[in-house]
């Protein structure tokens, strides 16, 4: 067996062990995603030019992994190995013609397998525990507080707005270090364990002023608890929010479907906002549990492979399966934006030909391509190459520029009401989710002083100031904090 081969069969080994349910299949390298990657972490690099793990090894494994398995191998730049010394950029160079036209705008990279496994078991990272925008007026309002984190415990909670750090040398508001160019990593400190800062936060006419300091998070799945919101003359509206495609979803998603079957829910909000995708084999769950009643045995998504490995595209496939905590709705009100992403997207162009759909919000980012992970051997190097387009059950696919610009789905425009929690009727989103169910059609846009805009998939740089990276739905979110 070859060095190529040992890799493709390791990889086999581990996708069979971190994929399955919902009748999919697979016999292809590992853990398929429609994404939302790590962020990098480790690179497990070695400049040794006589390591197997060195950058010579590294530059000729690229190079045959993208040759074999790359979805547009036909079309990857023709550059010479000799001029490059750092692997991700030979990687960069191999791509270029697919992320300017924007089919694959970072979606392959190269990782570590420990930071990789780490960030599709758990999600976790090392931080304080929130996620931030900016508003129009330049404001830093927290809009997802993960439960059980050091932001969460000293009190930061959705819609409070930062005003100002310290650094260690006494408090500086935003705009004072704004002005001066501090950069993320001084204002926000090392990506550490421990790392401390003196926040104040203000909402209305309260302040908060806390030390918080970062630890190793592992953010709960779904953004606060699965809701039954009640309806005169009518049976409740299901409420959940998914954070991310990880495995630690399929256990609280498969409460939440048994709880809403036993209140007879027909109507729901799915609330995948900030979800920029993970995991194929939690979105087949997801589906079996959405619509494994209603489609049965009826083909949900297939990946479509490049032109040399066409025999894995019959093996690629998910189905619907009825699970014992499959629920039955007939209407659900998916609330997107710029960063609902990939297997987000999958999930609703699955169902869109079973149930009634309709996009509440913004369109999504457009990512209809998935990545599997190719393993360099006896290294912690891992490349997530992108390798498949996903379609539904009816061939249905080619949403790179967003689902509603497929002209197949309904957008009913909301603002991301940052004021309000998750879950509130007062929320816009979640207010514009119930006009439609309750009418069946799209109602006023509720707008709020809140900028809202799609995240940046290439070729221009990132306007706000304390980004160091580009928002997109293959690495790790850079307003995590």
């Amino acid at each position: 067996m070859d060095s190529l081969s040992r890799i493709f069969y390791a990889a086999l080994l581990l996708l069979l062990a971190a994929c399955g349910g919902g009748g999919g299949s697979s016999s292809v390298p590992s853990a398929p995603i429609a994404d939302n990657g790590g962020d990098g972490g480790s690179d497990g690099l070695s400049d040794n030019p006589d390591d197997s793990c060195g950058v010579p090894a590294q530059l000729d494994f690229i190079e045959q992994v993208s040759q074999s398995w790359y979805l547009w191998f036909d079309e990857l730049a023709e550059v010479d190995k000799a001029d490059y010394t750092d692997p991700a950029v030979y990687l960069d160079a191999l791509v270029a013609p697919l992320a300017a036209d924007l089919r694959d705008p970072g979606f392959s990279y190269l990782t570590s397998i420990t930071a990789d496994e780490a960030r599709f078991t758990s999600g976790a990272y090392i931080g304080f525990g929130f996620r931030y925008t900016i508003t129009a007026a330049n404001q830093f309002v927290m809009i997802d507080v993960f439960e059980g984190s050091p932001a969460y415990e000293a009190g930061f909670r959705r819609g409070w707005e930062l005003l100002a750090i310290d650094l260690g040398t006494g408090f500086e508001t935003m705009a004072a270090l704004r002005d001066r160019g501090a950069t993320s990593e001084e204002i926000f400190g090392a990506n550490e364990i421990g790392t401390e800062r003196l926040f104040r936060l203000g909402k209305a006419d309260t302040l908060l002023e806390a030390v918080v300091a970062k630890v190793e998070l592992d953010p709960p799945a779904l953004a606060g608890k699965p809701l039954l919101l009640a309806r005169p003359g009518n049976s409740p509206v299901a409420y959940l929010n998914l954070r991310q495609f990880i495995l630690s979803a399929n256990d609280p998603l498969s409460s939440a479907s048994q709880a809403f079957a036993e209140a007879g829910v027909t109507d729901m909000v799915v609330d995948l906002r900030y979800n920029g995708g993970g995991l194929l084999s939690v979105a087949d769950n997801m589906l079996d549990l959405l619509g494994g009643g209603v489609a049965n045995g009826a083909l949900s998504f297939q990946l479509s492979h490049n032109s040399q490995h066409t025999e894995e595209d019959a093996n690629q496939q998910g189905f619907f399966d009825e699970l014992l905590n499959t629920m039955a709705p007939q209407r659900i009100a998916f609330i997107t934006s710029g960063s609902t992403a990939s297997a987000s997207e999958l999930v609703i162009n699955a169902l869109d030909p079973h149930i009634e759909v309709v996009l509440i919000g913004a369109d999504t980012y457009g990512k209809a391509v998935g990545q599997y992970a190719f393993d360099l051997e006896q290294c912690d190097v891992r490349l997530r190459l992108t390798a498949f387009e996903i379609v539904n059950g009816e061939g249905q696919g080619g949403y790179y520029t967003g689902l509603f610009d497929t002209g197949r789905f309904t957008l009913c425009s909301a603002q991301d009401d940052i004021l309000n929690v998750f879950g509130d009727p007062q929320e816009a989103s979640l207010a514009a989710a119930m006009d439609w169910l309750a009418t069946g059609t799209c109602q006023t846009e509720r707008s709020l002083n809140v900028r809202q805009s799609r995240p940046a998939k290439a070729g221009g740089a990132d306007p706000s100031w304390w980004r160091v990276n580009t928002v997109r739905p293959d690495r790790l979110d850079p307003t995590l904090r």
